[in-house]
């Protein structure tokens, strides 16, 4: 265990901070340090917005923002990915700091991240896999739509509504010239951010209209909602504190179940952004070295007052289209937050949040997989089913959630169409044998299907089953076997398989079932037939 920690805390890992087609120089480095800051502006209105959703104080969210950003940020699976706390973490925390206070989500946090470095540890990434493309179309769709409705409560009036998790709330909205404002500023941001990139590319297009909206509502002195009315984001630096939390099993009781669901929703929500920045930067790999470094990170802020958090796909998408490409981004973007919060604190509450606004709007339209319309046109009604439901338990739940009924829903429409395409081919030798020749998998959803495919009572004394197309799959499997020897046995008949994989015929074998009399073709490049043992697998045995 201790090799795996290091193998995925390696030096190289973390000391270069360049991924290997990136080179050192100063139009790279302004690049990267520039999204840097366009990534640190856009974390503040989250992580304090997140900080209500969790009923804990504003800091406590920014403070895991850095902490959890910068970490991830020097040693995790994937340059230019942004880590902060999220609201997918957010609403979970609720109720353990309502019921319990927040020095137990401390201590929780911490249990949160020593899970998901096991879950590192024992390369458990890697079942990120088995996650199937429309859940992943419908991940992205859902998480668009949460960002989206997430952003609407800054049209609301300051102070009138309490947060709530996808920042929608029973407020009292903006109207008249106020709302009109507000429109307009997030329409010119959005207008500059589509615009800049055709411009010039030295300065990030978000950066650009933040900027561009920040001067005129600061120089014609616009009354807009700014960063500061949502909170002061003042602070010092984070202080080391051990969560003040009785160390009972009654404590571990109260924080385990909830430590296990933010592990599970913290690596989900990673992995996947992991994905979906690797295919945009053409990158593959790094699971297991990102559930480490998540691990890391949240054990760490758990010790310095932060909430944890998670991989961040809107911040994410911002580093990505500003061009940030390199580890540097992400450490400058932690860096500063923190300066915002000791230093610049005063300034950054300027910023009106219309800025904001638009820049997240712009990630919500480039973040949507608008492909999925006409994806769904063509596809199965199966996997377009998946898109639309992911999407919906996404926004209406939470994202573990929806990746666990997708990739349910999937891999049962996966066993049922298998199920279907088992059959077998037939023929008589010269010896007067029958043999029956396999195609498809043998396993529980196709078991019924392959006992109809003989007749005992019609054929004659020797059966051959020839699995060289097939395979043997599971328990389901061995039992249907098992129940058509003792048909044929019952008739006094014979019953013979012929080519099994290694594979196969070791399961057989484990079962006893297998009568072997010589060693075997390890590969099964001949004919081996085999004899059964009957009854082995009935109840009772």
């Amino acid at each position: 265990m201790t090799r795996a920690i290091m193998a995925a805390l390696a030096p190289s890992n973390y000391l270069a901070l360049f991924s290997s087609d990136e080179s050192l120089n100063p139009a790279r480095l302004r690049t990267e340090i520039l999204s840097g800051l366009t990534v640190a502006l856009a974390l503040v209105p989250e992580a304090v917005a997140f900080a209500f959703v969790a009923g804990v104080h504003p800091l406590v969210g920014l403070y895991a923002a850095f902490i959890v950003g910068l970490i991830t940020a020097l040693i995790g699976g994937r340059p230019g990915m942004i880590s902060g706390a999220t609201g997918a973490l957010a609403v979970v925390m609720v109720s353990l700091v309502s019921q319990h206070g927040v020095e137990y989500l401390f201590a929780t946090v911490v249990l949160m991240g020593l899970i998901q470095i096991a879950a590192g540890v024992f390369r458990l990434g890697k079942f990120i896999r088995l996650v199937p493309h429309p859940v992943m179309l419908g991940f992205v769709n859902g998480l668009a739509i949460v960002i989206f409705l997430a952003q609407l409560s800054q049209f609301q009036v300051p102070g009138s509504a309490e947060a709530t998790g996808h920042g929608m709330s029973g407020g009292e909205w903006l109207t008249g010239v106020p709302l009109a404002t507000m429109l307009a500023l997030v329409g010119l941001t959005m207008a500059v951010i589509w615009v800049m990139p055709k411009l010039t590319r030295a300065i990030p297009a978000p950066l650009a209209g933040i900027a561009l909206i920040a001067a005129i509502v600061i120089g014609f002195g616009i009354d807009v909602p700014r960063v500061g009315d949502m909170a002061s984001i003042e602070g010092g630096l984070p202080q080391f504190h051990i969560p003040m939390v009785p160390l009972t099993l009654e404590t571990l009781q109260i924080i385990l179940p909830y430590a296990l669901i933010l592990a599970a929703i913290g690596l989900i929500e990673s992995l996947l952004t992991l994905n979906l920045v690797g295919e945009i930067l053409h990158e593959r790999g790094g699971s297991s070295q990102e559930c480490v470094a998540q691990g890391v990170a949240n054990t760490v802020t758990g010790f310095f007052g932060g909430m944890g958090g998670c991989a961040m796909i809107g911040q994410s998408m911002i580093n990505v289209k500003s061009g940030g490409r390199t580890r540097i981004a992400g450490v400058a973007a932690a860096l500063f937050l923190l300066v915002f919060i000791v230093l610049a604190a005063p300034a950054i509450e300027q910023i009106p949040l219309a800025a904001l606004v638009g820049v997240m709007f712009m990630v919500v339209i480039g973040t949507f997989a608008w492909k999925s319309f006409t994806i769904m046109r063509k596809v199965p009604f199966a996997d377009a089913l998946v898109i639309v439901l992911v999407t919906v338990v996404t926004v209406a739940t939470d994202l573990a959630t929806a990746v666990i009924v997708g990739v349910i829903i999937s891999a049962l429409v996966f066993a049922w169409k298998s199920a279907s395409h088992i059959h077998a081919k037939s023929y008589r030798t010269p010896e007067g044998a029958k043999v029956y020749q396999i195609q498809g998998p043998l396993f529980f959803g196709s078991a019924h299907a392959f006992a109809e495919l003989f007749d005992p009572a019609g054929d004659p004394s020797r059966v051959v089953v020839d699995f060289a197309e097939s395979k043997v799959a599971d328990q389901s499997a061995l039992t249907a076997i098992d129940a058509l020897a003792t048909k044929y046995e019952a008739a006094g008949k014979t019953l013979e398989l012929r080519h099994l994989s290694h594979d196969c015929h070791k399961l057989l074998s484990k079962a006893g079932q297998l009568i072997v009399d010589s060693d075997d073709d390890p590969d099964y490049g001949i004919a081996a037939d085999y004899a059964l043992r009957t009854g082995v697998l009935h109840a009772g045995h």
